[in-house]
C-alpha cells in the first residue's frame, strides 16, 4: 500500500494513531482468524476496520442458540448453518479495501501457510500446541484468543526475533535549549518555560544549536535524566562554547523482542510471572491460578467432550482436582479454588461484554504483529470480571436457572440465570451518544437483550449525521448511509443484530436548552444512563443531570490506543464531578502573536487567522446590517474590543470591498505581504537581532526564536497555496465565484500593487501578556476617540444592495474541497518558515488545528465492553463498592488498570449522615 494508495478520508483518525508507515505495513498482512464464535467475529470485525490486506474466517462448527448471545452477525434463520458462511457477507462489508473469504475445512499446515498472522478462538489446547509450534518453526505471529463466561485469556508468540518499530506511538518529546555546559558529561539546561518530559535512557539529536555546533551533527545521544529542566549527555569538554539556542528532540528506537513458543510459555508462565501480564493489580495470584485452570478446563473438555455444566458444583469440584493435579507438576501453592470454582461454573458461558474486551486486546495484537507499531503483549494474559457474579445476599443460583432454553441469550443465562435475564430485558436505559463507543455499547445491549422486552426500552441520542470518515470505527454505519443521522441508522442496525430490541431514535444534545425534552419525568423513568460523548463540558453537565435524578450513569472515552471507564452508583462511589481541566493548555497571546517557537503555535495562529476574517468578521458585519442595536451592544464590550470589532465592519463594507474574483486575488496577495514580511519588520524594527534584555542576555534567545521576513515568489507553491485559499475564501464571504487556476491566479497577481512598507518607531510591541494588558490600558483615550470615529463613518455608510448578507465560513476540516485546511496548512508554514520552525504536512496541521481525537475501533471496542460489564452489576444492583471497576488502558503499552472506584463523600448533619453522588 503506498502513501497515495493510504484511503485518508476513510483511516483519518486511525492514521493518528497507526501511521502512514505502519498502514503501508498492515496492507500487505494477510490474516487467518479461526473460530466465528463471539469473541471471534469481534476480532474480525476490527481487525477488517483496521486495514489489513485479507482477512480468512475459519469454522467448521454450525450455528447453536448460545452463539447467538455474543456473535453480532448471526441470526436465529441461521442455526444449523456454518458459523463462517453466515458472517462472511456482514464482514466484508465492512471494508471495501479488505478482501474477506470463509474456509470451512480443517487447518492443515499447507493451508497455515498462507498467512503472516494466525488466529485461534476458542480452540483446543491439541490444535493450539500444533498451530503454534507451526507457526514459530516458520515465522508466522501467532495469537490465541479465548473467553470462558467472565473469564479471558490471550496469548501472542511473534517468533525468536521481531522488530518493534516504535514502543508506544507516543509524538517525540522535544525542548528548546537555555544552556549546555562543557564538562564530562555535559548538562543540557532547558528553557523554563515548562518542564521537559524526556526519561532516563532516552535517544535525543540536537539541531539549530550556535557555538557549540558539534551536537548538531553528533549522531543520537542516550540521557540522562537530572530534574524537571536538565538532563545530561556525553562528554562534551572538547566541543566549543555554547552561545545560544538548539532544540533537542527524541529519537525512537526500535527494540527486537523474542519470544517463547507456546509449549515452553505454558510450562514457564507459573516460573516467570514476568510472562504474564497483570490486568487487574487486586488480582495477581488469581491470574496465576486462572492459567493453570484454563489447562484444566482443557483437560475437562477433552474428558467429557464439553464444558462444565452450567452451575454444577460437581464439575466445580472436579475442575478444582485437576488444576490441584497441574499445581503440583508446577509447583504452585499458592491456588486460588474458589477462582477456579467460579470460572467452572460460569465456563459455559459466552457473553457480549467479555468478547468485546478480550477481541478489542486480540485484534490489536493483530495490528501490532502486522505493523511493528506498539509493545505486544509478552506473552500471557488473563481477565476475569468475577465480581459481576451475584453477590451473597443475593442467593444461590441453581443448575435449573441456568440451564438451556434455545434461546438467544443462552449463553448469558448459563452465568446469570433466567431472573437476570427477564430483568435485563425490562430495563429502560438513556444511552447519550451514538459515535464510536455508542455504536460499540449499543451491539452489546442488543447482544445481551438490554430493553428487549416488554416495559423495557433504550433510547439514544445523537445530532450528528454520518460521515465517510466515522466508517473506520463506527461499525454499525456503512457507505449507503452518509448523510444519515447517526442515531436512526444505528438504532435500524441493532434491531438487525436483536429484532425484540425496543430502541428509541433522538437527535438532541442534552444540554440546558433541552431539559424541557429530558425532564425530571424523563429521568424517573430510567434505571440507568451510558455516556459515549467526546467532550468533557457535556459529561460534565449528563452527571450533574444523573446526580440531581438519582441515576447511576456509565462514562467511557477513548484517546488513540488509550481509553477510560469510570461508573457512577448514586449514594456509593463518586461521580465523575465538576471539570477539573480547561482541555488543551492555553497559549500566551504574546507567543501566539509574535514570538511562537513550535509548529502548534503557528498552526493556533492561523487558526485564529481563519476565524477572525472569515468568519466573526462576516458574521460582525451581519449582525451590524439586521440589528440597529448592534454598534451599542458591541460598545458595551468595552473600548478595546469594539475598536477591533467595529474597524473590521468598516473595512469589510468600504475599503476592501471586493468587485470581483480579481480584487479577491489582490486583497489574499496584499495580506500576505503583510503577515509574512511587514510584521516581521516591524517586529525586527521593534526588537533587532542584536537586541540585549536589562540584564545585559540576548533578547533572542530560548524560547523566542529570531523571524526572518519573506518575500513573495510566484514559483513557491506554499505562496501560491496561501493566495489560492485566501482569495477563495474572501470571494465566498462576498459571494464571489473563486477558481483554482494558478496560471490565471498568476496573471492576476502581475497586476497587483503592493504598497510600500516602513517599520514605525511609534509602534509598541509587547511581550509579555501583562504587558499587552498595561498598553490596552494605556490606549484608553485613543481607543475613545477612535471608537467616535467609526461610530459616525458607519452611521454614513450606504449601501446599494440593502438585502446584501455575508457568507460566514463554520470551519469543517474534512471537506477537502472547501479551501479551509488549505488555508491553515499554508498560513502555518509560512510562518512557520518565518521563524525557522518545522512545518507540518496537511495530515499532522489537521489533527491539530482540527483539535481531532485519535481514535482506532480496537480500543472502542475493549472500553465498550468493560462498560457493560458495570452494566451486569448496576442491573443486579450490587450495593459493595468492592464489586464495581473504573479502568484505565493503553493497548499500546500493556497498561491495564483495574481500581475500585472512590466512595462518595460523606456529609454528616445535626439529624443524620447522608452520602451523595458529587464531588
Amino acid at each position: 500500500m503506498a502513501q497515495a494508495d493510504i484511503d485518508e478520508g476513510l483511516y483519518s483518525r486511525q492514521l493518528y494513531v497507526i501511521d502512514h508507515d505502519a498502514m503501508r505495513r498492515m496492507g500487505k498482512a494477510d490474516v487467518l482468524i479461526a473460530g466465528m464464535r463471539g469473541l471471534g467475529v469481534e476480532i474480525a470485525k476490527n481487525v477488517i476496520l483496521a486495514g489489513v490486506r485479507s482477512v480468512t474466517i475459519q469454522d467448521e462448527g454450525v450455528v447453536q442458540w448460545r452463539d447467538l448471545s455474543s456473535q453480532f452477525y448471526l441470526k436465529e434463520a441461521d442455526l444449523g448453518q456454518n458459523r463462517a458462511l453466515c458472517s462472511e457477507k456482514q464482514l466484508s462489508s465492512l471494508n471495501v479495501y479488505v478482501r474477506v473469504s470463509a474456509w470451512t475445512n480443517k487447518l492443515d499446515e499447507d493451508f497455515l501457510s498462507k498467512f503472516q498472522v494466525v488466529v485461534l478462538t476458542n480452540s483446543p489446547l491439541e490444535e493450539q500446541l500444533h498451530v503454534g509450534a507451526f507457526c514459530h518453526s516458520n515465522n508466522i505471529k501467532f495469537i490465541v484468543a479465548d473467553t470462558r463466561g467472565l473469564c479471558g485469556q490471550l496469548f501472542c508468540d511473534f517468533g525468536e526475533s521481531f522488530e518493534v518499530r516504535d514502543t508506544n506511538g507516543e509524538t517525540p518529546v522535544s525542548a528548546m535549549i537555555a544552556h549546555i555546559s562543557k564538562d564530562n558529561p555535559g548538562i543540557v539546561t532547558c528553557t523554563d518555560e515548562e518542564s521537559h518530559e524526556f526519561t532516563d535512557g532516552m535517544f535525543v539529536n540536537f539541531s539549530e544549536i550556535q557555538g557549540m555546533t558539534e551536537l548538531n551533527s553528533y549522531g543520537p545521544i542516550e540521557i540522562k535524566v537530572r530534574d524537571s529542566y536538565s538532563f545530561s549527555i556525553c562528554d562534551t569538554s572538547n566541543f566549543s562554547e555554547y552561545v545560544k539556542g538548539g532544540v533537542v528532540t527524541e529519537v525512537k528506537q526500535s527494540e527486537i523482542l523474542s519470544f517463547k513458543p507456546l509449549n515452553v510459555a505454558l510450562d514457564e508462565a507459573i516460573r516467570d510471572p514476568g510472562l504474564v501480564e497483570m490486568t487487574d493489580y487486586g488480582k495477581t495470584q488469581r491470574h496465576l491460578s486462572l492459567h493453570l485452570a484454563f489447562q484444566a478446563l482443557h483437560r475437562f473438555t477433552q474428558k467429557y467432550s464439553r464444558a462444565p455444566h452450567p452451575r454444577s458444583q460437581a464439575g466445580a469440584e472436579e475442575l478444582v482436582a485437576i488444576t490441584k493435579e497441574l499445581c503440583k507438576d508446577a509447583k504452585f501453592d499458592e491456588l486460588d479454588e474458589d477462582a477456579v470454582r467460579q470460572l467452572s461454573l460460569v465456563a459455559s458461558g459466552d457473553l457480549a461484554p467479555v468478547s468485546a474486551f478480550i477481541g478489542g486486546l486480540a485484534a490489536q495484537e493483530v495490528v501490532k504483529a502486522c505493523s511493528g507499531k506498539f509493545t505486544p503483549l509478552r506473552q500471557w494474559l488473563y481477565f476475569d470480571a468475577l465480581e459481576c457474579l451475584p453477590q451473597e445476599n443475593d442467593g444461590v443460583l441453581s443448575e435449573d436457572a441456568c440451564a438451556p432454553r434455545d434461546s438467544r441469550y443462552d449463553g448469558q443465562i448459563s452465568v446469570f440465570g433466567s431472573a437476570f435475564q427477564d430483568k435485563l430485558k425490562k430495563q429502560n436505559y438513556f444511552l447519550v451518544g451514538a459515535g464510536a463507543i455508542g455504536c460499540e455499547l449499543l451491539k452489546n445491549f442488543a447482544l445481551i437483550g438490554l430493553g428487549a422486552g416488554e416495559g423495557g426500552n433504550i433510547t439514544v441520542t445523537d445530532m450528528d449525521s454520518i460521515e465517510r470518515s466515522n466508517l473506520n470505527r463506527q461499525f454499525l454505519f456503512h457507505s449507503k448511509d452518509i448523510g444519515r443521522l447517526k442515531s436512526e441508522v444505528a438504532a435500524e442496525s441493532v434491531k438487525e443484530m436483536n429484532p425484540y430490541m425496543n430502541i428509541t431514535a433522538h437527535q438532541n444534545r442534552v444540554c440546558p436548552e433541552t431539559e424541557e425534552v429530558y425532564t425530571h419525568s424523563f429521568y424517573s423513568n430510567l434505571d440507568g444512563v451510558a455516556a459515549a460523548l467526546d467532550n468533557v463540558d457535556a459529561r460534565v453537565y449528563l452527571d450533574q443531570c444523573c446526580v440531581r435524578n438519582k441515576k447511576p450513569m456509565l462514562e467511557g472515552g477513548t484517546l488513540g490506543s488509550k481509553g477510560h471507564t469510570l461508573v457512577v452508583v448514586p449514594h456509593l462511589t463518586e461521580s465523575y464531578g465538576p471539570s477539573t481541566s480547561g482541555g488543551q493548555k492555553a497559549i500566551p497571546i504574546c507567543t501566539l502573536k509574535n514570538f511562537p517557537h513550535r509548529i502548534e503555535h503557528t498552526l493556533q495562529w492561523a487558526r485564529d487567522q481563519f476565524e477572525g476574517l472569515f468568519k466573526q468578521t462576516a458574521e460582525n458585519v451581519n449582525n451590524f446590517l439586521s440589528d440597529p442595536t448592534f454598534v451599542d451592544r458591541t460598545v458595551a464590550r468595552g473600548d478595546v474590543e469594539a475598536v477591533e470589532i467595529l474597524e473590521g465592519v468598516y473595512r469589510i463594507l468600504g475599503e476592501e470591498w471586493p468587485q470581483n474574483w480579481a480584487d479577491c486575488v489582490s486583497w489574499a496577495r496584499r495580506q500576505w505581504e503583510t503577515l509574512y514580511n511587514n510584521q516581521i519588520k516591524q517586529l525586527l524594527h521593534c526588537f533587532p537581532r542584536d537586541q540585549v534584555t536589562s540584564s545585559g542576555l540576548p533578547f533572542w534567545m530560548g524560547a523566542k526564536r529570531c523571524p526572518d521576513p519573506l518575500t513573495f515568489d510566484t514559483n513557491n507553491t506554499t505562496h501560491m497555496d496561501f493566495i489560492v485559499a485566501a482569495a477563495n475564501l474572501y470571494g465566498q464571504i462576498y459571494g464571489i465565484t473563486g477558481s483554482r487556476n494558478r496560471a490565471d491566479i498568476q496573471s492576476i497577481l502581475q497586476g497587483v500593487k503592493v504598497p510600500e512598507f516602513t517599520p514605525k518607531s511609534s509602534v509598541k510591541i509587547a511581550v509579555t501578556d501583562q504587558e499587552l494588558k498595561e498598553e490596552n490600558e494605556e490606549r484608553k483615550e485613543e481607543d475613545k476617540v477612535k471608537l467616535e470615529m467609526l461610530k459616525e463613518k458607519l452611521s454614513k455608510l450606504q449601501l446599494k444592495d440593502q438585502s446584501f448578507r455575508m457568507h460566514p465560513q463554520e470551519f469543517e476540516k474534512d471537506d477537502d474541497s472547501n479551501f479551509h485546511m488549505d488555508y491553515i496548512v499554508a498560513t502555518s508554514n509560512l510562518r512557520a518558515e518565518n521563524y525557522n520552525i518545522p512545518t507540518a504536512d496537511r495530515h499532522k496541521s489537521k489533527l491539530i488545528a482540527g483539535r481531532i481525537i485519535p481514535a482506532i475501533a480496537t480500543t472502542t471496542a475493549a472500553i465498550a465492553g468493560l462498560m457493560c460489564l458495570e452494566l451486569y452489576k448496576l442491573v443486579q444492583g450490587h450495593q459493595k463498592i468492592t464489586s464495581y471497576r473504573n479502568a484505565y488502558i493503553n493497548l499500546a503499552t500493556q497498561y491495564f488498570v483495574l481500581s475500585q472506584p472512590c466512595v462518595a463523600p460523606t456529609y454528616t448533619g445535626h439529624e443524620h449522615t447522608c452520602r451523595v453522588s458529587t464531588r
